[in-house]
């Protein structure tokens, strides 16, 4: 067979017996390898659409009906409590509402449902709630076993102990022996487990379904102390006939990050909830509160505040929401500060300092990526 670039080519017979058969086989490869493209290409199709449109089910589900179900604990002042009339306050509930403020413009379209430890993720799980905002610790087993996601902490905490003044203790050292009332389902049960192990100190731990039954029986003497986070301790505290009978002591045991929950399969959904927190926490770094937002949006020239507001930048096509959704955020909610200072701050019968909730450059760890 001769084959010189740039010439004719002539064949012999055989030269083109083989030729032909090689088209042959070509032609038939060819047609092979187009169906499995045809067949790839559609299955890559199917994925794709598959993929997005479950990943807007719970965005999709939530505008319909025109409200967040948010859920919530029973009862924990400065988190999440509802007055006589029904109306809900606490940090965790302003995090409901922030979420509501974002995708509707109306931080008032959430309604609550009111949940046990024990009930809180099956609650999420089965899609009887939207969000979880309910004092929950982030940890490895439910972060990666349950089927949920974590957004961010919207308060750092840590396990603590409160005690009688009567009992004439100052320091959780000297418990050895002491029973303890503990809400069931919670990571406290395993916190106080190690650490009386690790002090190689005894214990006997007794468990109610709601934080006010814990309290209550705190209160009438059936066990030595009460163990549960810090923040809560203090919460509990305050709903004491005598408050000023009970003290907490200084030990912090554990490391508490709680924040919004929730399930997992819907990534715009879970950007959404956490990004309605990040937009309080930037807000309260570039000194943008509710009180003068509306300043700001007519008057700054800053560029991180005007991206903040939704005047420049990406403002909310990233996240399906109009370019206004974190102006609505912190009009109507307001920033990380305006909500931790009338929920748990020292304005609030909660009495409680920043501490590690301060933002990053005032000494804390409160830290959220940049709006750009």
């Amino acid at each position: 067979m001769n084959n010189h670039l740039g010439k004719s080519c002539t064949y012999g017979k055989s030269d083109q017996i083989l030729l032909s058969r090689y088209k042959q086989i070509s032609k038939g490869e060819f047609a092979t390898m187009n169906k499995l493209h045809v067949i790839a290409t559609s299955v890559a199709l199917a994925a794709a659409v598959s993929t997005t449109t479950y990943a807007g089910a719970r965005v999709d589900a939530v505008k319909a009906k025109g409200f967040v179900q948010c859920g919530v604990s029973t009862g924990l002042p400065g988190f999440s409590s509802a007055d006589d009339k029904g109306n809900w306050t606490g940090i965790d509930v302003d995090a409901c509402r922030a979420v509501a403020a974002a995708v509707f413009g109306d931080a008032n379209k959430v309604k609550f449902s009111p949940l046990t430890a024990k009930e809180r993720f099956t609650a999420l799980q089965s899609g009887e709630v939207d969000m979880l905002a309910r004092n929950t610790t982030w940890t490895l087993t439910r972060d990666t076993s349950l089927g949920i996601n974590f957004t961010s902490p919207n308060y750092y905490d840590g396990q603590g102990f409160l005690v009688s003044k009567d009992l004439g203790v100052k320091s959780a050292l000297e418990l050895d022996g002491a029973s303890f009332c503990i809400q069931a389902g919670t990571t406290t049960e395993l916190n106080l487990a190690d650490y009386f192990r690790a002090n190689k100190m005894s214990y006997t731990p007794i468990t109610f379904d709601k934080s006010d039954e814990t309290v209550k029986a705190f209160e009438a003497g059936r066990c030595d102390a009460l163990t549960s986070d810090q923040s809560q301790l203090y919460a509990l505290r305050i709903q004491l006939k005598n408050p000023g009978s009970a003290m907490v002591l200084p030990e912090v045991i554990s490391k508490e990050p709680l924040g919004p929950v929730v399930a997992q399969g819907d990534d715009e959904w879970f950007n959404i909830v956490r990004w309605s927190l990040f937009a309080q926490l930037n807000a309260e770094e570039l000194g943008v509160t509710s009180a003068n937002i509306d300043k700001m949006k007519s008057n700054s020239k800053d560029p991180n505040i005007r991206r903040l507001i939704g005047l420049e930048g990406i403002k909310g096509k990233g996240l399906g929401l109009k370019d206004d959704w974190a102006y609505n955020v912190v009009k109507q909610v307001g920033n990380y500060s305006e909500m931790f200072e009338r929920n748990v701050g020292m304005g609030s019968p909660l009495k409680i300092s920043r501490g590690l909730n301060a933002l990053w450059n005032a000494g804390g760890v409160q830290y959220a990526p940049p709006i750009r």
